[in-house]
């Protein structure tokens, strides 16, 4: 009986933890330009889809391309701890995209 309930309580753990690591957020910054004339930025933009650079640069690129900008790069991905110290260097364009 203590088997029983033991690995029912576990599989209920798992399955109510799963949704919120899922959930965790997820954010790129990157570097983009506009021509004509040339103009860059750096930003902070939060990614929807896969947390990882080629995700990243899937989502990112029609979004910014939508407002005339062009990727350049992902730097890098990142979670909640990586937004505050990031929110300075991008200014207008932290969390704009």
């Amino acid at each position: 009986m203590k088997n029983a309930c033991f690995t029912l309580l576990t599989a209920l753990t798992v399955t109510l933890a799963l949704p919120a690591a899922a959930a965790a957020d997820c954010y790129a910054d990157y570097k983009a330009k506009q021509d004509d004339p040339l103009r860059l930025h750096y930003g902070v933009a939060q990614i929807n889809d896969a947390c990882d650079a080629a995700g990243a640069e899937a989502e990112l690129t029609p979004r910014l391309a939508a407002e005339g900008w062009t990727l350049l790069n992902v730097l890098s991905v990142f979670g909640d701890d990586g937004l505050d110290q990031r929110k300075d260097s991008a200014g207008k364009y932290y969390l704009r995209f």
